[in-house]
């Protein structure tokens, strides 16, 4: 995959890729995106790590992460499934 950047910086990432990463079909992640349920954000690295950017996009329960390096070139990738909290009492 790789992400591409508008004029303004932003970047752009094509869907039907994220859908298939969210295992959803294209008119569901559009749906979740049109409902603001589709969060994103980007750290860009410093010391080591300088050059890359971390993007993220969380759907619910799912969080898909890229690094991508200097060229917006995808380097790594996971999905992961977040967990419920504990409530703090187990049962008898």
């Amino acid at each position: 995959m790789r992400i591409e950047r508008d004029s303004n910086g932003d970047f752009i990432l094509e869907s039907s890729e994220l859908a298939e990463r969210f295992g959803l079909s294209l008119a569901d992640l559009r749906r979740h995106m049109r409902h603001g349920s589709v969060v994103s954000s980007v750290e860009i690295g410093t010391a080591e790590h300088e050059g890359t950017k971390r993007v993220s996009l969380r759907l619910g329960n799912r969080v898909w992460q890229a690094v991508l390096n200097d060229e917006n070139e995808v380097q790594q990738e996971q999905l992961t499934i977040l967990r419920g909290k504990l409530s703090g009492r187990y049962p008898r």
